[in-house]
């Protein structure tokens, strides 16, 4: 484990400051091996700077105090950057599993480095235009264990879609339907979990966050946060090139629902 101390950046006062982070960066990035070679997706070049300068940045507006990284096989080139260029307002640790463990299986790895009640967890290669504390409200109002930010896209294309009743609540998760109309909702790769929750998760190990654990939770347990705005994960060389000025393009939206 290590860790990069927080600089002396003045934080937004926010509840987000007592609730973790945790960020899934730990995936193999094939599709993008010949755009990135060995460094990690998180490391993407975006607007001059390394895409985890940007997300961390992002997160840091929003209130956020503290990030737990959860890294993979490619953790070096994470781990000398934030080194050499700590990050400023904001406390980063870092778990670096010691094997491919899947988006589950990271979670699982960094429990004991997760205290708050809530934790977020997000995806290390999306960017959503979204207000986290909003999503954090909605939450609590909803009385949930576990919630899932929504964005709408016209074409899910390999996204797996989800199907939200009136209440927010996800019925269950499913793939594209050609006889369906956009807009489809789909997951936005941002999560919050509570402590419960996360020790369901540990339980099992390893494996897909998505798959291997929400697609199988009893339909309407699972809340829906829908936003309005942008949403686009970097994961593919098409996705990447769509990206200039990294996640400060997608600062949070009043339209959030």
């Amino acid at each position: 484990m290590r860790e990069a101390a927080s600089g002396d950046a003045a934080r937004p006062a926010s509840e987000l400051s007592r609730v973790d982070v945790a960020v899934l960066a730990g995936g193999l990035g094939t599709r993008l091996a010949t755009r990135l070679g060995e460094l990690p997706k998180i490391m993407a070049p975006a607007g001059g700077r390394p895409f985890l300068d940007h997300l961390l940045a992002w997160l840091a507006g929003q209130g956020v105090h503290r990030v737990v990284l959860c890294l993979g096989h490619r953790a070096a080139p994470v781990l000398d950057h934030l080194r050499h260029s700590p990050p400023a307002g904001i406390e980063v640790v870092c778990s670096v599993e010691p094997e491919p463990l899947g988006t589950a299986g990271a979670l699982a790895h960094a429990r004991k480095l997760l205290t708050s009640d809530p934790v977020l967890a997000m995806n290390g290669d999306t960017l959503a235009e979204v207000d986290l504390a909003a999503f954090l409200a909605a939450y609590r109002a909803a009385r949930a264990g576990m919630a899932l930010v929504s964005a709408a896209v016209d074409e899910p294309g390999r996204y797996g879609r989800i199907e939200i009743d009136g209440d927010g609540r996800v019925l269950r998760f499913r793939e594209k339907s050609q006889a369906e109309a956009p807009p489809y909702w789909i997951s936005a790769g941002i999560y919050l979990l509570d402590r419960a929750t996360l020790d369901e998760i540990a339980a099992l190990g390893r494996g897909s966050l998505e798959h291997d654990f929400f697609e199988r939770r009893p339909a309407g347990s699972l809340f829906a946060f829908r936003i309005a705005g942008r949403f686009l994960d970097i994961g593919t060389p098409e996705t990447l090139a769509l990206v200039r000025d990294g996640v400060g393009a997608y600062a949070a939206s009043p339209d959030a629902r």
